[in-house]
Formats: structure tokens, C-alpha cells, sequence
């Protein structure tokens, strides 16, 4: 496994109102959940210190974008994230980083 083939998830999630304890609540399943595939790497959830945000960020990694691919077509992805999580947010923001030598 090259550092150059691993892909870094960052995801942005503007929550609506009173929906935060669900989310973090599917939120702990989805987690343990990813962290069981074989290609997932890392996978962190932060809320945001600011109270009147209700605001998470995500930072997953996985060994290349087959893994990310099976990862978004898992059945713990399309049960809890397409069908609890996403009702739930306000906005989503997504950026797929790939590692790259400056050299």
C-alpha cells in the first residue's frame, strides 16, 4: 500500500436543529461499522466547540478508491447515512484528498 494511493474523506455536516443526538447516535454504528472494512483506515468524528453550531467533521481514510467505493456502496452507508443521516443535515460538504510528494 502506497501513501500516494490512500484517500482522505473530509466531510463537512451543517445539522438541522434538535437533529444532533440522532446523528451522533447513527453516527457511533456508522464508525464501527467502516472501521471493520478491510480498507478503511482511520475514521474520526469532531463536533464543532461552538454551541450555536451544530456542525461535525468527519476524517476518513481508506487504502485507495476501491476501498472508498465499497465503503459508499456498503449496506451500513446506504442504511445509515442515505437513510437516517442525510434528512438530517442542513448542508453537506465533501473533498476527497489524495497524499502527494512535493518533491
Amino acid at each position: 500500500m502506497s501513501a500516494a494511493t490512500q484517500i482522505t474523506v473530509v466531510a463537512r455536516w451543517q445539522l438541522a436543529d434538535n437533529a444532533l443526538s440522532e446523528v451522533l447516535s447513527a453516527l457511533g454504528k456508522l464508525r464501527l461499522a467502516s472501521l471493520e472494512e478491510p480498507g478503511c483506515l482511520g475514521y474520526e468524528v469532531y463536533q464543532s466547540m461552538e454551541a450555536q453550531h451544530h456542525s461535525l467533521l468527519l476524517l476518513e481514510r481508506y487504502r485507495d478508491n476501491a476501498a472508498l467505493d465499497a465503503h459508499r456502496q456498503s449496506a451500513h452507508y446506504q442504511t445509515l447515512v442515505v437513510g437516517r443521516i442525510l434528512p438530517l443535515l442542513k448542508d453537506r460538504r465533501v473533498e476527497f484528498l489524495q497524499a502527494r510528494d512535493p518533491a
